[in-house]
């Protein structure tokens, strides 16, 4: 998961509810002082929230963008219903098409790991509201074999009818590194505690089954993509980055000293890439 150092907001970054055809989001949304050069939205990735994006977005604001992070339906503070059929990737994607015509397209779409796919299927759906499109560690079909696994026992553990979300939470932690440990005064934790397990679940599943939609993407012109990720990653092999973007003839930027969560290792250069593409288009 993405481990953002506060969930503290920015100067001129309000935290509200987008109202949109689809139902309400929280959203953190960031406004840059003077008239905007453009918007962007950025969809976080599995057991993640907007705040995995918060200290992206004091630079991105300085370069000159407003930018809306989204809480997803079923992630943190976005409510969502328990069937798991509500969470099926076409029912995401439409909430984004809904996200960026309320935010007011064209949008700059991001997507991080999950999110990036959802991204994917948001343009596959319908392109016409999107400026640019960035993959944020988010690689062209499932999971490695060992995540695999992991998303696996956890979907056992949370179909446990035994077991709240607090004592999955601590299985959790008893499995991860100690320098994975929640040390940030329990909000990973609360954050966890207020997702939806249905949509843990669901969205765990479409990781392990994703099917390769690069081909797809790459006919979707002429949009402009960006494929961004750490120099290291455990999701999905770096090599799987690199070809992805060969194939989708997109920009490619590897972040230094950065792993899967480039937008909270390394947010100062992931946003100083992100706002050079922006840039550019």
């Amino acid at each position: 998961m993405s481990r953002p150092r506060t969930f503290t907001p920015p100067p001129r970054t309000r935290a509200l509810r987008l109202v949109t055809r689809r139902g309400e989001f929280a959203v953190l949304d960031a406004r840059p002082e003077g008239v905007a050069r453009g918007t962007a939205l950025l969809l976080p990735g599995y057991i993640g929230s907007k705040e995995d994006f918060i200290a992206m977005l004091e630079p991105l604001t300085a370069a000159g963008y407003r930018v809306v992070s989204v809480d997803g339906r079923g992630q943190y503070e976005s409510d969502g219903p328990d069937s798991q059929d509500a969470y099926a990737q076409r029912e995401l994607a439409a909430d984004v098409l809904a996200q960026a015509e309320a935010v007011g397209p064209p949008v700059h779409l991001v997507g991080h790991s999950l999110g990036g796919q959802i991204a994917r299927a948001a343009v596959l759906a319908d392109p016409a509201p999107f400026l640019t499109l960035t993959l944020i560690s988010s690689g062209p079909a499932r999971i490695s074999p060992p995540q695999v696994e992991r998303v696996r026992l956890l979907s056992e553990v949370l179909a446990d009818p035994r077991l709240d979300m607090e004592q999955v939470w601590a299985a959790i932690q008893a499995m991860e590194p100690p320098e994975e440990a929640d040390v940030d005064g329990g909000l990973l934790r609360r954050r966890w505690l207020r997702h939806s397990p249905a949509q843990l679940m669901s969205t765990g599943r479409q990781l392990t089954v994703e099917p390769d939609r690069v081909g797809e993407l790459a006919a979707v012109r002429p949009l402009p993509k960006h494929v961004v990720s750490g120099e290291r990653d455990d999701v999905w092999p770096v090599a799987a980055f690199d070809d992805m973007a060969r194939r989708l003839e997109a920009r490619r930027t590897v972040i230094e000293g950065a792993e899967h969560s480039p937008n909270t290792d390394q947010p100062l250069r992931t946003a100083a890439a992100l706002s050079a593409f922006w840039d550019a288009h």
